[in-house]
């Protein structure tokens, strides 16, 4: 049995969804993507605009236009979006029949207010399902390729007044109507999420494997293991803040007690090497007052690296905006973006003859752009002093603005990376200023660009293999083609303990899991980071007939 993949990804903004469809479109996995929008208005192909009755942001809502069939409808909180993201059956001259996709749902929208007491119908010539005269589900799609995007929301317990500023769906002689007012009290929107998920992977013939970002009440007292018992954590969970404790509890995260003879696993342990060739890429760092990302966040590679004369240079400062479980980088306030910066970055690489450079930053959430303009000039430093060093930075999630990401791409990095970081289950606990849809999107807006993706995972934080493989998949069919996966290191007590330590023949498994997803070059080991064999990947992804095969870091 094929198999329907769930990813319930909470708020997300109305053009992330769209695009992260789009991308999800062009992989051959099924999905349903369940979310709920801030406000907007969304118009399909079909709609005129004077069915917008107030200029949107005046009732505090965006506007959007769309690929989808349909007028215009409204989308909010307190209303389950579901983007069913299937290949339909071949109907006639290799085309699907739309109309019969579009009655499907309109059928399982009908069974699903069953489910809940609630009698739904169809009108004829009227797409979407009714409850009386009143409107309580819309429906529009696009099919192309016989793929699907786009699908149906159905009103759990919006705020309906914002209806009154449109003409929902070009009907102005109906109303529209939720679960909510027609039970007399709000239903669970996990409750609804549930008989939406049984009811299409049932009609569809699919089984289901799924992923939520805010895990339903009854997974939360869960204990996430792998096979067999953890070794102890590094440090005393109590040592830990109380609020990341709490989120990671929230997640269903059991942390294994404090052990004060646990030593790291033999695979762990890190050789230092400060011979000449570390010490003097350490005294090239000074001299230029350059920060590099191998200092900040404790990487265990930085002998390996330095003694190589490569480093990840960090620019915009060493203090983040936010404040990640698993990251050690400084949170003070930050302090002005440094003018004279992109210069000395490319004199970095100029002095090390760098043949690849790894360019990131902290989140720089105070900053307009969140320091879009300031990655572009360094790039075109580093390419104006060095055109042929091949650039490639990580960078944050430009908060969702896809201007400030096209800032960064318009540059043309030869790889943009971006790090996933963890499972969907655990985002909320270990990156709360993030967004595991948000990330994806990124992803795939830099696939869609024509520059190569690449993307990491950590693991130990309390995810389980399947999560990781749901995530790897997920990373692979928005288009990334480099994938990192490295063991997660507690860098102080005040951060999310280890939950467990996988094995190297566990992240074996994982790579080759990812090599079977069809990833230009993954890196997958205990001891692996994000710019670990950096430029190994970056020639797997120009020419993957020609790169060595991946290694396993530790």
């Amino acid at each position: 049995m094929s198999t329907l993949r769930v990813r319930r990804l909470g708020r997300v903004l109305f053009a992330e969804a769209d695009d992260l469809q789009r991308a999800l479109q062009r992989s051959s996995d099924d999905y349903l993507v369940l979310c709920e929008h801030p406000a907007v208005y969304t118009l399909g192909t079909t709609a005129d605009p004077a069915h917008v009755l107030v200029p949107p942001a005046g009732v505090g809502a965006d506007l959007a236009y769309t690929d989808r069939g349909g007028d215009v409808t409204f989308h909010g909180p307190g209303q389950l979006v579901a983007y069913p993201i299937i290949t339909l059956p071949e109907w006639r001259d290799g085309r699907a029949d739309a109309v019969a996709h579009v009655r499907m749902l309109e059928d399982v929208l009908i069974e699903v207010c069953a489910d809940l007491g609630v009698t739904a119908h169809t009108v004829e010539g009227l797409t979407g399902v009714w409850v009386g005269d009143e409107k309580i589900a819309a429906i529009g799609v696009k099919v192309s390729g016989r793929r699907t995007r786009h699908g149906v929301a159905l009103n759990v317990d919006p705020d309906l007044t914002m209806f009154d500023h449109i003409v929902p769906c070009g009907i102005r002689d109906r109303g529209v109507t939720s679960l909510a007012r027609v039970l007399g009290a709000t239903p669970d929107p996990v409750v609804v999420e549930d008989a939406l998920v049984a009811r299409l992977a049932r009609r569809l013939g699919l089984r289901v494997e799924e992923q939520a970002v805010t895990p339903p009440a009854r997974a939360v007292a869960a204990t996430v293991v792998g096979a067999g018992p953890a070794p102890a954590a590094e440090v005393a969970p109590s040592a830990t803040s109380g609020r990341l404790l709490a989120r990671l509890s929230a997640a269903g995260v059991e942390i294994p007690p404090s052990d004060p003879t646990f030593r790291r696993p033999e695979w762990m342990r890190v050789k230092a090497d400060l011979g000449e060739n570390f010490r003097s890429t350490k005294r090239l760092m000074r001299s230029l007052d350059l920060v590099t990302v191998c200092e900040e966040a404790g990487c265990p590679n930085i002998y390996e690296c330095w003694a190589d004369r490569t480093a990840t240079f960090m620019i915009l400062g060493e203090r983040c905006t936010r404040a990640c479980g698993f990251c050690l980088v400084d949170t003070r306030h930050p302090l002005a973006p440094d003018a004279d910066e992109p210069a000395r970055v490319a004199d970095a690489v100029a002095t090390l003859g760098l043949e690849h450079a790894v360019i990131t930053s902290v989140a720089r959430d105070d900053l307009p752009d969140g320091g879009a303009e300031h990655f572009a000039r360094t790039i075109r430093a580093v390419r104006d002093r060095m055109p042929r060093t091949s650039i490639e930075v990580l960078i944050p999630d430009c908060k969702g603005d896809a201007e400030a990401l096209r800032v960064i791409l318009d540059a043309v990095p030869d790889v943009v990376n971006h790090n996933l970081e963890t499972v969907a289950r655990l985002q909320r606990a270990v990156r709360p200023n993030a967004g595991y849809a948000r990330s994806l999107t990124l992803l795939a807006r830099t696939h869609a660009a024509g520059l190569v993706a690449k993307s990491g995972l950590i693991a130990g934080l309390g995810e389980t293999t399947d999560e990781m493989r749901a995530a790897i998949t997920d990373l692979r069919n928005v288009g990334v083609e480099i994938l990192t996966v490295g063991q997660y290191l507690q860098p102080s007590p005040q951060h999310a303990p280890v939950a467990r330590w996988w094995t190297p023949d566990e992240f074996a498994e994982l790579r080759a899991f990812a090599e079977g997803l069809g990833f230009a070059h993954v890196e997958c080991g205990p001891l692996v980071r994000s710019s670990y064999h950096a430029k190994r990947a970056v020639d797997a992804a120009a020419d993957p007939a020609d790169a060595a095969p991946a290694a396993s870091a530790g």
